[in-house]
Parts: C-alpha cells; structure tokens; sequence
C-alpha cells in the first residue's frame, strides 16, 4: 500500500460517494463480556450517525505508512483451511449476513488484543468498483477491478469528563451527567490489503494509532501474521544497539549513534537529489553499516557489535535507512553544535580584544606602535608597502562604497 492507495479509499468515505453496505458491531466492556451487538445498513443509517462512523473508518486509514500502517504478509499455514486468511476471505463473502463468523471474529479480537477497559469492534464491508485511469490520472469510466474489502475498526469506549452544564428541565447550572464515548480507533486492518489499486488477498493492511506500541499479539494472535515493527519501534531497537555498543560510556554512544544518523540521512538525501522516487524505502545491508562506521571512526569492539547485533536483530526484514533518522534529535544536535561554535567564536573574538589592549605593554618592556592596522579578513591579502617619492608607504585598496574609521572617526575616502 502507498499514500496515494489511502487517500484514494479516503476520498470515497463520504456521503455522496460512499458505497459501504453493511457494518456490524460489538461492545466489549472491561470484563471482556459482549455487552452489545449491533448489525445495520450502513446507507440508511440516521445523517448524524452515519457521519460519525464514516469518521471512525476514515481515521482508520490515517498516519504515516510504515509507522501508523504496515502491510503484513500471511504465511501459507494462513492460508490453508481453518487459518486466518481463509477465515477473514470467508467473512469477506459473506457480507456480514453470518452471525456466527463474526462472533468468531468478536472471540479472536477478544482474546488477542491486550486492552483495559470497554472498547467497540466495528466491521465494514464494502465494494468498491474501481475505474481504469490513463497516465494523466483521469478515470477512464470503464471498471478495471471490484475491490470487496472488510475494514475493521477497534476502539476504545470511555467516560466523558466531569464537569457542570445546563440542566435544562431544571433551568440551573448542574453536575453534567457522564456518557460512554467512543474514542478514535486504536488499531485496525483492511482485508485484503489494497496494493496499488488492486486487492492483494495474501496481504492485510494494518492499523495502529500509536507507533510506539505494534501490539505484536494482535498481528499473531488475532490475523496470523509475523511480528512487523513501526518505524518507531525500529529506531528505538537500532538507537539501543548502538549506545549499548559502548557499554556504559552514554556520552560516547551518543556521539555514535548521531553521527550514524546523520551518515544515513545524508545517503537518503543524496537518492533524493539523484531522482529516486523510493529513496525514503532503501533499506539498510551490511555493506552500508561497514561505510557508515567506518565514516564516523567507530572501530574495534564497538563496530563488531553494533554490526552483528543489527543484522541479527533485523534478520527476518531489514529496515529502510529513514526509519532509523530520528530527524528531531539530528536538528537539535545542528542547533546546539551552532551554539557551541558560536560561543567559541566570542570567546577567540574576547581574546583577540584583550590581547590587542594590551599588546603594546608588557612589563618593563615598552613597544610603541605607531600605527595600527584593523581591517575585514578579506582585505588582509589586499594590503602592501610601496615607495612613494622617497617614502616607504602602507597601501590598502579602497573602493568607492568602503568607509573607513581613523581613530574612532568615520572617514570617506
């Protein structure tokens, strides 16, 4: 899947384009018992509900691929009857009409997914007839595929904050009366996954709202798959890799670890500026570990470590390089080695300043000049002797626009 796949499912998820026909529905509390379920015509829904459930699967499209949606793939043990894939293909064509598949599909959400607290499952089952485009992206009006999908959307149901409102059948300022809202949705996953304009039944597309936490027991407990890390979660392993590299010397692994990044980053913008389209997706190999340490120094113990634990960590898929920038620390690392740089530039700059007060006495010792000469870095080369008549002169080239101050007065020349 890539951004323009979502934005294209999204851009549908409205009332004058929407095609979804069904949606069911369960309420779990926190004692994981089924309180509610719920299965409706999704078209003729009231207005206000119909919008708030659009949101719901829109939101459930939302975020960076990658880190917010990751494309999992089933292993063929999935796909053999009684696994995960056929169970999910089997809901699919029923078209939510089967009660007892989507209890199955309520127990396995049940008990794989790691929640406290009440939450609702919502299932949406649409069909989607896409239209061919030519190569300017304008809809040729003829089909080119029916995508049959389910969006699954799982979350969590609290209790609105307490506070004081209008009463209005006792005409006063009140304690509000506290309702079960149904929040934005944590995880969820489309199946099966849409893969450049087309279905892809060996792959789901999944969902999670926060990318420091996959919830690996979802990816295997409830849809088959193998683990798959968010972009954060890659950081964070690589960023540990590296400082633990160094042992118990933080300030060093730092150092380390942001001079890797900032080797990294600068490879991904060279692919840029070369005109490679996937240069944020170029992953990570061995060649490019042994450049990029040897690029910052890093040698010895510490290389052998940081190289063998990467490919051993990431064995089963290696990371793309931009998954491993942590671009707001490679900023705040530029801002304050300009702050260092600049306050070295004041301090030699102080110094300077004092030596040339003092220059001219030193002890017993008096050396008198009687001229003294400050001029821009750039002028310096300008500057010779020269005879004049039968004096020796000091010559600096001006030029029309350049002011000059002889003694503490502005002077044109």
């Amino acid at each position: 899947m890539n951004k323009k796949d979502v934005l294209e499912l999204k851009k549908r998820y409205k009332k004058e384009s929407c095609t979804i026909r069904r949606m069911a529905g369960c309420y779990v509390d926190a004692n994981r018992h089924k309180v509610l379920k719920l299965n409706e015509d999704f078209l003729n829904m009231k207005e206000e509900e119909f919008f708030k459930f659009m949101e719901i699967a829109k939101k459930t499209l939302t975020g960076t691929i990658g880190n917010n949606i990751l494309e999992l793939d089933f292993p063929s043990e999935e796909e053999a009857p009684d696994g995960k894939q056929q169970f999910l293909y089997g809901l699919r064509a029923s078209a939510l009409d089967n009660e007892d598949l989507l209890d199955r599909l309520y127990d396995l959400i049940i008990d794989g997914y790691n929640y406290v607290g009440n939450y609702l499952i919502l299932v949406y089952h649409d069909v989607y007839d896409i239209m061919d485009k030519t190569s300017d992206n304008m809809k040729t009006g003829e089909s080119e595929e029916v995508y049959e999908y389910l969006l699954v959307s799982i979350c969590p149901v609290a209790l609105s904050k307490a506070g004081l409102g209008y009463r209005a059948d006792e005409n006063r300022i009140g304690a509000r009366i506290r309702d079960w809202v149904v929040g934005v949705p944590d995880i969820g996953f489309l199946f099966p996954a849409f893969d450049d304009r087309s279905a892809d039944i060996h792959r789901v597309d999944y969902f999670v709202r926060d990318a420091k936490d996959s919830h690996a027991e979802f990816i295997e407990d409830v849809l088959g798959c193998g683990p798959k890390r968010t972009a954060f979660e890659q950081r964070k392993v690589f960023s540990s890799i590296v400082k633990r590299a160094y042992g118990a010397d933080d300030e060093q692994g730092e150092e380390a670890l942001i001079g890797i990044q900032e080797s990294l980053n600068n490879r991904i913008e060279t692919e840029d500026a070369m005109g490679n389209a996937e240069a944020m997706s170029v992953v990570l190999d061995a060649g490019t570990i042994d450049e990029v340490l040897d690029e910052n120094g890093i040698e010895g113990e510490p290389a052998r470590i940081i190289k063998e634990v990467v490919l051993e960590e990431f064995a089963d898929e290696l990371p793309p390089m931009a998954a491993l920038v942590d671009n707001k620390a490679l900023e705040k690392n530029a801002k304050e080695r300009e702050k260092k740089e600049l306050v070295k530039e004041v301090a030699s700059l102080k110094s300077e300043i004092k030596r040339m007060e003092t220059e001219n006495i030193s002890g017993d010792d008096v050396k008198t000049y009687d001229v003294v000469v400050r001029v821009k870095p750039e002028k310096a080369n300008q500057i010779r002797s020269q005879m004049i008549g039968d004096k020796k002169c000091l010559v600096i080239p001006m030029e029309d626009n350049e002011n000059v101050n002889v003694n503490g007065v502005n002077t044109k020349i």
